[in-house]
């Protein structure tokens, strides 16, 4: 399965699973990003870290290695 930290600029994705534990899995949740919330993403830094992404309708900018936990697969609209 695809991760979050995999999508390529331009792509609009689904969240499947958010894996981790705690605070972590918490945090990212707290961002919006839920299972079956669609994410775009904007622009990646200039050294990949971090992704910007929109969800439900607002810019927001992920670290890499949060990215990766988050498991996507390919629908919604872009």
């Amino acid at each position: 399965m695809e991760t979050l930290k995999d999508v390529k600029i331009g792509q609009t994705v689904i969240v499947k699973k958010i894996n981790g534990e705690g605070a972590i899995k918490r945090r990212i949740m707290d961002m919006g990003i839920t299972k079956g919330t669609q994410v775009y993403v904007r622009k990646v830094a200039p050294l990949g870290d971090p992704i910007e992404v929109t969800v439900r309708g607002y810019e927001l900018s992920i670290r890499k290695e949060d990215a990766k936990m988050i498991d996507v697969e390919e629908g919604g609209e872009g």
